[in-house]
């Protein structure tokens, strides 16, 4: 941090009110941003942490078709679910507002009104796609058509999900209208465009020269698109749902999404504190952060940037800690094909373990690559880290207090060197702990905090004070006393990471008001205090619980299989003459058996009706031989034969391979003489 500030202003992404969250937004945006929130707060600084819904843009009003409803109706379903998942995992956010808000309205069209009374838009004409049925011009997700690059024949006008390459509507080849699938037609349409190539050379030297110190990943992602040059874009789209333009003659247009969302989180601001809210946003003495994905880095740290300084009375961000994607079981996430773990499931399946989510997403945060999230993991963590040192290290102590002084804690007795040295080893992770959430590195902040546990775990295995009450109980008050006081320090360290868990082991030591000024501290549990009945922190997951999470997955990706599937494109034509030289025939299997030492490979002995021969079939995975002894196949009588494996094979059996990539093998309907001809 490049100066000191009186107060810190934390936004995070808004999420957009068509779906649940999930844990990909959760790992790279949420979980951090409330760490940090929490951890400014212990620190007795003047924090607001600012959220909110976004409910504007094509996504939602393609959705509320589907459903039947408005698009009010989705945003105001999804809105109420999200800050309720959120609440439920504790993310702390002091306000949590939405972009159909009267005030975000109003905030919204006075800002474009500013900008565009001092002239900072441009207006310029361009040829969109039309559909003349619905009368209407089509947003990009309107408008599907074959990707260009690849050939997919279900390219959106904005993205082919397929090869993943950004593509504008007009780029599809037999472009389709997603409303009414008739084919569009150009036409010309205005709006108005917010000139970043004008702000370029502003924004290069407030990045690239000021904020060197930003995370890697921001700064190059921001370097490359300075270094292509900046163009043109527009903040106005043709829509009937969204914040409409507030200029004569701008009847069925609207705000683009992207120049309305990041207002939300100044109108979400004024609900918070009303009047007060210039202080957050104009006063540079307030520092501003916003966390978010690495999809969202160029509209934080370049366009909402721009829009800010066109206005001129705004604070610009300090630091934009964004991080890059989490996949799920090493496959990308994808809220359309369900591939996700949603927040409010998880807090359904999984009660009283929202640290448990809480901790891992921070342990696997994507915060300089990908990184990926298992069930596996998730329960390996949980049962290896937080049950088996952090929660083993609590339950030991509390345990042995109530055993040897009945929960009072004893007084301090002389410091030997193993307590000196745990007190030492304490304030090393405490102030590695504090320059690691100082930095954004919060990986590397919550290994600081369980190695607090870890230490405590073998201070009580060195001490072994278990072994020494009945000849020197001065010795075993010192190490109780001193084991209670790292408690309430785990309680503060982790208060950030796992606040839930925080909470109750601080009810249980009995402890008052803490602050992270007492990290490091072993006086925070006075002499003579007595603490509640242990209780278990944590407890182990078992296996059936994540089988189930696993099993779940498993079957959404079968399903997603068959939901895509398509048939493979038609071969070339042959003439009829080729065709009449395969010679089809329908056989009857006599004996099947499988191939040793080969798992793919059948044996079979057909008869044909004329003698009888062997065919060996690669259907093996698909079938038990049993199950086909005295079916009829259709085969192909006059192949080449060939050995495999050591058998000769005078034929192939006829099998067609559904969507889910299993064979089934090809018969006549009734029962049909062997050797009977198939055309």
């Amino acid at each position: 941090m490049s100066k000191n500030f009186k107060r810190t202003l934390i936004t995070s992404a808004l999420p957009y009110a068509n779906g649940p969250v999930h844990i990909g937004h959760l790992a790279g945006v949420y979980v951090p941003a409330d760490i940090y929130a929490r951890y400014k707060r212990l620190r007795g600084e003047e924090v607001l942490f600012v959220g909110g819904s976004d409910e504007h843009g094509v996504p939602i009003t393609i959705r509320a078709k589907k459903e039947g409803v408005t698009p009010q109706d989705v945003v105001d379903r999804y809105h109420n679910l999200i800050r309720d998942s959120f609440k439920g995992l504790g993310i702390s956010f002091d306000v949590y507002g939405r972009t159909t808000s009267e005030t975000h309205r109003h905030t919204a069209s006075d800002f474009f009104r500013k900008l565009y009374d001092k002239g900072e838009f441009i207006e310029k004409s361009s040829m969109q796609l039309y559909d003349e049925k619905a009368g209407q011009f089509l947003a990009d997700r309107y408008v599907t058509g074959t990707c260009p690059h690849c050939g997919n024949e279900h390219a959106y006008g904005d993205q082919c999900e397929s090869c993943g390459t950004s593509l504008n509507a007009t780029d599809l080849i037999n472009p389709r209208s997603a409303i009414t699938g008739n084919v569009p037609v150009l036409k010309e349409t205005s709006h108005w465009f917010l000139p970043l190539d004008k702000w370029e050379p502003a924004l290069r030297n407030w990045i690239l020269e000021d904020h060197k110190e930003w995370k890697s990943n921001v700064y190059g992602q921001c370097k490359s698109w300075l270094d292509m040059g900046l163009q043109p874009r527009a903040v106005s789209r043709d829509l009937d749902w969204g914040i409409p333009v507030p200029v004569e003659g701008a009847d069925g247009k609207v705000l683009y999404v992207w120049f309305d969302a990041p207002i939300g989180y100044i109108s979400n601001t004024k609900d918070c504190v009303g009047d007060d809210w210039e202080k957050w946003w104009k006063d540079p003495e307030t520092r501003m952060l916003h966390f978010i994905g690495k999809d969202n880095i160029v509209f934080h740290c370049i366009v909402f940037p721009a829009m800010l300084m066109a206005d001129g009375s705004y604070n610009l961000p300090d630091n934009v800690p964004a991080n890059e994607f989490l996949n799920l079981e090493d496959d990308k996430i994808s809220t359309s094909r369900n591939w996700a773990v949603w927040l409010h499931e998880y807090l359904n399946d999984f009660p009283g373990k929202q640290d448990t989510l809480r901790y891992v997403l921070t342990a696997n945060a994507p915060e300089t690559k990908d990184n990926n999230f298992t069930w596996k993991d998730f329960q390996a963590r949980n049962n290896s880290e937080l049950v088996a040192i952090l929660g083993n290290f609590v339950n030991r102590a509390t345990v042995l207090l109530h055993k040897y002084f009945e929960g009072v804690v004893p007084a301090q007795g002389e410091l030997q060197e193993i307590d000196k040295a745990l007190i030492e080893e304490t304030r090393q992770a405490a102030s590695a702990l504090t320059d690691n959430l100082e930095n954004f590195k919060f990986r590397e902040a919550l290994k600081e905090a369980m190695n607090i546990a870890r230490a405590g775990n073998k201070y009580l295995a060195d001490t072994e004070p278990w072994k020494l009450f009945k000849t020197d109980p001065q010795r075993v008050a010192t190490i109780l006393n001193l084991s209670i006081q790292l408690c309430a320090n785990l309680a503060i360290a982790f208060e950030p990471f796992t606040p839930f868990m925080a909470e109750r082991l601080l009810k249980m030591l009995n402890a008052g008001s803490i602050s992270w000024d007492m990290l490091g501290c072993f006086d925070l549990v006075p002499a003579g205090a007595k603490i509640a009945a242990p209780e278990l922190l944590f407890e182990k997951i078992e296996d059936e619980a994540i089988q189930a999470q696993v099993d779940r997955l498993m079957k959404i990706k079968e399903e997603n299989k068959l939901a895509s599937w398509q048939p493979e494109k038609v071969k070339e034509n042959v003439d009829f003459p080729t065709f009449e030289k395969m010679d089809i025939r329908v056989g009857k299997v006599v004996e099947c058996r499988k191939v040793p030492k080969a798992d793919k490979l059948l044996e079979f002995r057909i008869d044909d009706g004329m003698g009888g021969r062997t065919i060996v079939s690669g259907i093996a995975k698909f079938y038990q031989p049993e199950e086909l002894v005295g079916k009829e196949v259709c085969f192909i009588a006059n192949f080449e034969p060939r050995k495999l494996r050591g058998i000769l094979s005078e034929g192939m059996i006829l099998s067609a391979q559904d969507a889910d990539g299993r064979l089934v093998v090809i018969g006549p309907q009734g029962e049909v003489r062997p050797g009977s001809s198939v055309g």
